[in-house]
């Protein structure tokens, strides 16, 4: 967020448009105007060559040296805060993968003592399991899998009121009175490591329940010519929106392309980035440019404007797009398009250098 002044830059990438020679002015930390620089009156806080919104990563669970759920606690959160802005991200949602009740709870505790000291860029948590499929848990630890009961479920959304913002879930495995009550919580659910046919897919969809997959293509049903499964009910569906991990390894980047063509507008990336550590159920280990759980691929050594870049040299993304893909429409994925992933009168003062 911005300090009140007038920011000016040569270009400035407002989510929808390029602008030249335009400066934003902030107020209370609002985008008050944005106006030609030549027309202005008060004198520049500074001056940028480029200007683009911020990013907004959805999904990563560590950074130097810190996995949130082994280190459930402030500093790992801003050591999260530290490696997301570095990578262009002011926003995060720090993710918990499959794991148990008192290390969930104490994941949701660390965020709330983060925001009481003030503590910047966590929308909140995505807890990611442990309500998924067993037959497509990846590196999720098996024996913390299964499906919850009503009261489970209760419990936990009461917990973690206010501060759970994202579900990832299976949804064969989950039972519509309980998606239903995940979503009175005003949650974002995700479907991801689920066995789901293309039927159940399509029909959470047009229920409403379910708004968005998790990292499309990995630990999900397949895009098969007698079974289109999940993937293929993404592709199909007018409004679902999904999240991708571009660092061809989750995902071949030509399978990217196929997706971007596929799915246009309701395709945003994620990092599903981890860190190294020998402690809790995932002892992450750095392998080249990815991370590795028990010989499992389990994690990405991204960063957004790595996944920019990889966007636009190795997927034919035009960069309006690739920018996009990683501050408007993951924005949107969580409703909060009105507000953050644009340079746009009234919005958050939200926005970074640009240097290519």
């Amino acid at each position: 967020m911005k300090e009140n002044g007038i920011y000016a830059a040569t270009k400035i990438f407002t989510g929808l448009e390029w602008l030249e020679h335009h400066s934003i002015i902030v107020e209370g930390g609002l985008i008050k105007e944005i106006l030609p620089t030549q027309k202005l009156i008060a004198p520049i806080t500074k001056t940028f060559e480029c200007l683009i919104p911020a990013f907004i990563d959805l999904q990563i669970y560590g950074a130097y040296g810190k996995l949130f759920s082994v280190y459930p606690e402030v500093d790992a959160l801003q050591k999260l805060h530290g490696y997301c802005a570095d990578g262009g991200a002011n926003h995060f949602l720090p993710t918990v993968a499959t794991n148990t009740n008192k290390v969930i709870h104490n994941c949701i505790d660390a965020v709330k003592e983060y925001w009481q000291k003030g503590g910047e860029g966590c929308i909140g948590l995505h807890i990611e399991g442990p309500w998924i499929n067993k037959s497509k848990r990846g590196a999720h630890q098996e024996s913390s899998i299964h499906a919850p009961t009503l009261k489970e479920a209760k419990g936990l959304l009461e917990y973690g009121r206010d501060v759970i913002k994202m579900v990832t879930l299976a949804p064969e495995l989950c039972s519509k009175d309980i998606i239903e009550l995940i979503k009175s919580y005003g949650i974002m659910i995700s479907a991801g490591h689920s066995n789901a046919s293309y039927q159940e897919s399509i029909q959470c969809f047009n229920d409403g329940l379910i708004t968005s997959i998790t990292h499309l293509y990995n630990a999900m049903s397949p895009l098969q010519h007698r079974e289109p499964g999940l993937v293929g009910a993404a592709f199909n569906h007018q409004t679902v929106m999904a999240s991708i991990i571009p660092d061809g390894y989750h995902v071949d980047f030509a399978a990217v392309r196929i997706a971007k063509k596929m799915m246009g507008k309701r395709l945003f990336v994620i990092t599903d980035a981890v860190t190294e550590t020998n402690e809790g159920f995932y002892p992450h280990q750095l392998s080249g440019d990815k991370y590795e759980s028990n010989n499992i691929l389990s994690g990405s050594a991204l960063n957004m404007k790595k996944a920019v870049q990889n966007l636009v040299q190795f997927c034919a993304i035009d960069l309006d797009e690739a920018l996009r893909m990683c501050s408007l429409y993951p924005a949107q994925a969580l409703n909060l398009g009105n507000e953050l992933g644009m340079i746009n009168k009234g919005y958050r003062a939200d926005f970074i250098e640009w240097i290519d």
